[in-house]
């Protein structure tokens, strides 16, 4: 290095050290904060953060299902996602985990995640119930209504650009609609300044492998809306 850089460099140095009570840098060490939203019916004041709320909330029973599953399942995922799958309930293999779509339809979501180029380390899950129902029927609206503020305030967290409903039930506790599957799927929806995109549960599939096809449509505009606002 020449004399002429080192006196430079000197100089910059000196005069910086003037300033430096008056020179606020951001904490690169600290993750970029998003405005949360508040939801109504979220519980407020809103948790620091999902696992403060988890735990606040796990050994809920103010429904039946708190005295019959195995684990409480709270959600898993990206906290700070742009993206949130909803389910409607935990199955048995989510029950005896504690882990959401971990069961063959969870499997089946991990691929129509991969197709877009997407993980689980990218999006938020969870579902609107936290427990699994005996046998795993179809969600009793009296449990939705007790579970609902917890979905809420989940999103309210974590505050994601898109919401996806994997089923009718999901679809129908967020949005209020018993409009059905066919109505909905494949629109994208306002919602509380989000955007909602409806899809058939991963189940469905398992069922009816000749529809993967429309799921694999839905992921592909939902990976086009997630290009969007990430450009």
């Amino acid at each position: 290095m020449t004399n002429d850089a080192h006196s430079l460099g000197r100089r910059y140095l000196e005069t910086l050290a003037l300033f430096e009570d008056e020179i606020h840098l951001p904490d690169s060490t600290k993750p970029a904060t998003r405005e949360r939203h508040v939801l109504r019916g979220a519980i407020e004041p809103l948790p620091d953060d999902l696992a403060v709320f988890n735990n606040s909330i796990c050994t809920c029973t103010k429904c039946a299902l708190g005295h019959t599953r195995t684990k409480f399942v709270f959600g898993d995922g990206n906290p700070q996602a742009k993206i949130v799958f909803i389910g409607e309930a935990p199955g048995q293999d989510e029950d005896v985990q504690g882990i959401p779509f971990v069961g063959r339809a969870g499997q089946l979501l991990n691929q129509l995640l991969a197709g877009v180029g997407l993980s689980r380390r990218d999006v938020y899950i969870c579902n609107v119930l936290k427990c699994r129902p005996p046998g795993n029927r179809d969600p009793e609206p009296v449990e939705v209504d007790t579970c609902s503020p917890y979905l809420l305030t989940q999103l309210s967290v974590i505050s994601p650009n898109f919401l996806v409903c994997l089923g009718r039930h999901a679809a129908a506790a967020l949005l209020g609609t018993q409009a059905p599957m066919k109505e909905l799927r494949g629109r994208v929806l306002p919602w509380n300044g989000m955007q909602v995109l409806v899809t058939y549960h991963p189940a469905y599939y398992l069922h009816n492998g000749s529809q993967t096809a429309i799921g694999e449509q839905d992921f592909r505009l939902l990976r086009s809306l997630y290009d969007e606002i990430s450009a």
